[in-house]
């Protein structure tokens, strides 16, 4: 079977159309992975994309240090409170639940118990500072279950 110049031509067109097409479709790929920011070349690209990542790893570093100066604040705020209310006059059948002690604590425990007892004649109101749920004044009942029931992660 002898093939002759005519065929031979032809099947050759058919190759070169397919490899220029082959040619055309990774041209088009190649200007879609260099495409953006300007880049003429690969290693314009790659050099963006490293810029970039300096950038993003110098935000995170900057956020991760503010996030921590932020925990340390939020140690000190006040994160539990809790309100007692009482009757201090009970034993002598007279006055309600119109005294209060109240506890303000941060993560630690430190803070302040404020008290006020009220009477017909007078409101009287008292603070102790707090250092780790304790205090180096007395605390009475109500103000003892005021700083037990203000802990910080205490589960109603």
């Amino acid at each position: 079977m002898a093939l002759d110049a005519n065929t031979i031509i032809i099947v050759l067109l058919g190759i070169i159309v397919l490899l220029i097409g082959w040619i055309i479709y990774f041209e088009v790929r190649l200007s879609k992975l260099l495409r953006g920011k300007d880049a003429n070349t690969l290693e314009d690209s790659w050099n963006n994309i490293l810029a970039e990542l300096k950038d993003v790893q110098n935000a995170r570093r900057e956020i991760e240090t503010y996030l921590r100066s932020v925990e340390q604040r939020l140690k000190r705020s006040i994160q539990g409170v809790e309100t007692i209310r009482f009757n201090p006059f009970k034993d002598l059948n007279m006055g309600s639940n119109q005294s209060f002690s109240t506890a303000f604590l941060d993560e630690d425990g430190n803070g302040v118990v404020v008290s006020s007892l009220y009477s017909r004649d007078r409101v009287s109101v008292y603070s102790k500072p707090l250092k780790k749920h304790a205090s180096e004044y007395g605390l009475t009942e109500e103000e003892k279950e005021a700083v037990a029931k203000a802990r910080p992660g205490r589960i109603a």
